[in-house]
């Protein structure tokens, strides 16, 4: 990754995120040419967790364009996806400069570890999440009606829970470089566990696109989880690095000891 100085005029700064920006479009768009030829095979795959709620397993459409709507926006979902690699690490690029010779180290680790989280929350929503999701959706439906499968409704709704989960299950990575920075010390995680909680479930429900108590709970416990163990690989790095009392800092103590290394 080309990394220019720290500091540069207003006008090279938005010559340079022009350029990744660029770079971003470019792949996005020869990736979606190159999917788009595929997705009948995708969404077939795409659909699989949810085929049993589809009369005769097919989706249906309503107009005559459809098919090329539906068609260009899987083929950019999955370019978005599969480009997820090159947008996080452009993203990081443009901000690279601005890091010291210490902090640059993360860097690598910070953009593997935020690729595969997401498509660790995508994987988890369309292996747990859809086939419950739609469910419970069409369960709640069948009391008063037949649904018509709608391709449109049916795969953006499906999108929007990969989407969601994916964003989702960056929170751990959030977690653990806001500890490992003291930025919100261990011991203030730790001490403000009910209200976390609390905070982790109402994310649940604003990011839960379907709006469904069953994708919510099922986000709710996965964020948990995934909470916890951000919070335990975090006390571990920070008991090899400070020793065993720094959990137990506020953001002061952690200024003080700072300065006193750098005395």
């Amino acid at each position: 990754m080309p990394v220019g100085p720290a500091r540069m005029p207003l006008l090279d700064h938005l010559g340079e995120l022009r350029r990744r920006l660029m770079i971003v479009v470019v792949s996005l768009f020869v990736a979606a040419i190159v999917l788009y030829f595929a997705t009948p095979t995708l969404i077939d795959i795409f659909i699989d967790p949810i085929r049993s709620f589809l009369p005769e397993g097919e989706l249906y459409l309503t107009t005559a364009l459809g098919g090329f709507s539906i068609r260009f926006r899987v083929a950019l979902f999955f370019a978005a996806i599969v480009c997820s690699p090159i947008i996080i690490w452009e993203i990081m690029g443009f901000f690279l400069p601005a890091l010291t010779d210490k902090e640059r180290k993360w860097v690598v680790p910070t953009v593997a570890a935020l690729v595969a989280l997401f498509f660790l929350g995508m994987l988890f929503a369309w292996l747990f999440i859809q086939r419950p999701a739609f469910q419970w959706m069409t369960g709640e439906s069948k009391a008063f009606g037949n649904i018509l499968p709608d391709a449109e409704s049916y795969l953006g709704i499906m999108m929007g829970l990969e989407l969601g989960f994916g964003v989702a299950f960056e929170l751990p990575l959030i977690v653990f470089y806001l500890t490992i920075l003291h930025i919100v010390p261990y011991a203030t995680f730790r001490q403000s566990w009910r209200a976390i909680y609390v905070g982790i479930l109402v994310f649940a429900a604003m990011v839960t696109p379907d709006a469904s108590p069953v994708t919510m709970a099922f986000m709710y416990a996965a964020l948990m989880m995934l909470y916890e163990a951000s919070l335990l690989v975090a006390r571990q790095v920070i008991v090899a690095r400070e020793g065993r009392a720094a959990l137990k800092w506020t953001r002061a103590d952690y200024e003080a000891a700072k300065e006193a290394a750098d005395a």
